[in-house]
């Protein structure tokens, strides 16, 4: 099962990358205004139209993809057998602790420290 928990996270973070580098190689809606008053270019790499179309199209199947491999990964983490309570408990559990002994001045037996105020409350 490691294996594919590996697999899964190699492919997420390769999908995360392309749709960071194919939204950062769209050009917003307000390229075109700029390029008509001659300060931008209006060429691309796959032409005026197509270039929407092919770069929208592959960042919506990766987004697919990344949104399967997110559900894909929280269930294979997930998938690990349930115990009952934690590792901190059962170690807990298996160490006997010893009862502390009341100190040599204190005759009450009380577990208050010497120098406490809460003595010199009355009872």
């Amino acid at each position: 099962m490691n294996w594919l928990f590996s697999l899964l996270l190699t492919v997420h973070i390769l999908v995360a990358l392309a749709i960071i580098a194919l939204v950062l190689m769209q050009h917003g809606k307000g390229a075109d205004m700029g390029a008509a008053f001659g300060s931008g270019s209006s060429g691309s790499l796959f032409g005026a139209s197509g270039s929407a179309n092919f770069l929208s199209r592959t960042t919506g199947v990766l987004a697919t993809v990344f949104f399967l491999t997110s559900l894909s990964l929280a269930y294979v983490a997930s998938d690990k057998p349930k115990t009952t309570g934690s590792l901190m408990q059962e170690s807990v559990q298996s160490q006997s602790v010893p009862a502390a002994a009341p100190a040599a001045g204190d005759v009450s037996g009380s577990p208050v420290a010497g120098g406490s105020k809460a003595q010199d409350i009355p009872k």
